[in-house]
């Protein structure tokens, strides 16, 4: 692919020069114009004397590898936006407490952006005093796979 050729390029004169690289992505263009993604280790050639010959390329062909990656990160992102603009609070929190997720809902009604609130602790900081420890116990019995519907908070 000419947008790869000069780094290819390069990958392959460092190798000339003794600087071997290892598992570098390259992208390849089939005869019937079908993109392969291959991982390529540029090792120097030398000859009974030690004199560098050339460069021999070892490539391990993970096209289905980088393809399935793309759906998976498309399903992702597909899926954050879903989050984002649901027409529903939807929060997250990693097993610490903290807020790793907080749709746009819940930042219109808690008055608080995803970005005042990512990576602060859920309960004590957006839960009122008196219900922090219910709270609490609801989100650990989450956490431990049990899961909780309709708490009210």
């Amino acid at each position: 692919m000419p947008k790869l050729r000069q780094s290819v390029q390069d990958v392959l004169d460092r190798a000339l020069k003794c600087f071997e690289r290892s598992n570098y992505e390259l992208e390849f263009l089939t005869k019937s114009n079908e993109i392969r993604y291959l991982l390529l280790n540029a090792t120097t050639r030398r000859d009974t004397n030690n004199n560098i010959t050339g460069v021999v390329g070892v490539t391990q062909d993970v096209t289905e590898v980088v393809q399935h990656d793309r759906v998976v990160a498309a399903m992702a992102k597909k899926l954050r936006q879903l989050i984002y603009t649901a027409n529903a609070p939807i929060f997250g929190i990693d097993v610490s407490g903290t807020v790793t997720e907080w749709n746009d809902k819940t930042a219109e009604i808690m008055e608080n952006s995803r970005e005042e609130a990512m990576g602060k602790p859920l309960v004590s900081r957006f839960i009122v005093v008196n219900l922090c420890h219910s709270v609490q116990k609801v989100m650990d019995k989450a956490m431990s796979g049990k899961e909780i519907s309709k708490y009210e908070l």
